[in-house]
């Protein structure tokens, strides 16, 4: 074994107290202090389609070669997938990101909490599909119901912005209610 180097080694001079914890990087700088990882996860997040490392770096602010490096590391936790090889294009992963969002929620919740949840926002989803008279907000022709109401093109949009938002609420909390509690790899898969 090689003899550490002297920068690394104990001074004999100064080991006789405890160690000075307040010199150290706190953890949660050292466990979330990572702002590059975070550009580049914001970055990811942002796309809406397939993109290559030289727009995910520039979304970033970062350089190519490490949206590279951290887009290699986001398809092997599955936050994003490989579609083209020449140039590499990678597009966002929203079932992974479903997956992880359902998991943070049955353990943030108690299943009854969750059963509340989602009664309530069945209760507006059937709001939304009486004020529209349509049973989806994919049948919502935003232009055509301003005009017929009074309302802005800006207000309807925000309605139906809003009925589909509760929509992937509901979806997500059904998920959540009848996951199983197998193994993270079985569950994942389920979704």
């Amino acid at each position: 074994m090689e003899e550490p180097s002297a920068d690394v080694k104990q001074d004999d001079g100064r080991g006789d107290g405890p160690p000075d914890f307040g010199a150290l990087t706190p953890p949660d700088e050292v466990v979330r202090g990572n702002r590059t990882r975070d550009d580049f996860f914001d970055a990811v997040l942002g796309l809406d389609e397939p993109a290559p490392a030289s727009e995910v770096a520039e979304l970033a602010g970062r350089g190519v070669d490490a949206a590279r490096e951290y887009l290699e590391w986001f398809e092997r936790l599955g936050v994003v997938t490989q579609v083209s090889e020449t140039p590499a294009t990678y597009r966002r992963n929203q079932e992974y990101l479903n997956w992880r969002r359902v998991q943070q929620i049955r353990h943030q919740y108690s299943p009854d909490e969750l059963v509340m949840f989602l009664e309530n926002e069945v209760e507006r989803e059937e709001t939304y599909s009486e004020r529209f008279n349509v049973e989806s907000p994919a049948d919502v022709s935003i232009a055509a119901r301003a005009s017929a109401t009074g309302q802005s093109v800006q207000d309807v949009w925000e309605d139906v912005s809003a009925w589909k938002t509760t929509r992937r609420r509901i979806t997500l909390l059904e998920r959540a209610l009848t996951t199983g509690t197998g193994d993270a790899a079985n569950e994942r898969t389920a979704v």
